[in-house]
């Protein structure tokens, strides 16, 4: 299976094992089905990135994962544009691989 055919979860599963490899400290937010919904138990705005990725020595970082064609929603975008110029938020897809891997195992922001 090529990258750019992957689903968002094994897009996501993709980064949270490179980002355990590279020391990173993972955090996400499983959504659960209930009913015929999925729904993530949250206090606060939707549209939070899906991961925060957390490294002593390379910062913090918001990343919000898509696949090649998914789109941002507009909570999406707001948290982006909130974040944005404050701390490192990213829109990573799997075309992104190389971008992502070279901010994951280099320090600080680019």
């Amino acid at each position: 299976m090529s990258l750019s055919s992957l689903s968002e979860r094994d897009w996501q599963a993709q980064v949270v094992e490179l980002a355990g490899l590279c020391g990173w400290m993972v955090q996400h937010s499983r959504p659960a089905q209930v009913g015929d919904r999925w729904m993530t138990a949250i206090t606060g705005q939707v549209g939070f990135p899906d991961l925060v990725l957390a490294h002593k020595a390379k910062g913090v970082v918001f990343a919000e994962l898509k696949t090649d064609t998914g789109r941002v929603s507009t909570p999406q975008k707001e948290w982006r544009d909130t974040l944005t110029g404050h701390v490192e938020w990213y829109l990573w897809r799997p075309s992104d691989y190389e971008q992502v891997l070279a901010r994951l195992t280099q320090g600080g922001a680019r």
